[in-house]
């Protein structure tokens, strides 16, 4: 499975590249805190799959990082995705790397 820190995808994020956010999380956990992505609950990912992009990386989050690997196992065992991308740590890392205390 494909991964990504928090501070790599920051400077993906800073320098424009043409990818996409998922988040994988429940809708208040979305509006609690989130880093842009997509709102797409891991319960109905499968069946919300024509909005994820299939030409360009998609980093899949949510609060700790299991939920999202959960998601791309989901996903690459039912579809033939090969750019999806595991935020490691999810938006806890996140905050942990860029909010200061």
């Amino acid at each position: 499975m494909q991964s990504i820190t928090a501070t790599a995808l920051l400077q993906k994020i800073n320098a424009k590249e043409d990818l996409q956010l998922i988040d994988v999380r429940e809708p208040e956990e979305h509006e609690e805190f989130n880093i842009g992505g997509e709102l797409i609950p891991l319960g109905g990912i499968a069946q919300q799959v024509e909005k994820i992009a299939t030409d360009k990386p998609v980093i899949i989050y949510c609060r700790k990082g299991i939920r999202s690997q959960i998601a791309i196992q989901r996903l690459q065992e039912k579809f033939p995705f090969t750019n999806l991308v595991n935020l490691i740590g999810g938006t806890e890392a996140w905050k942990k790397t860029f909010t200061p205390d």
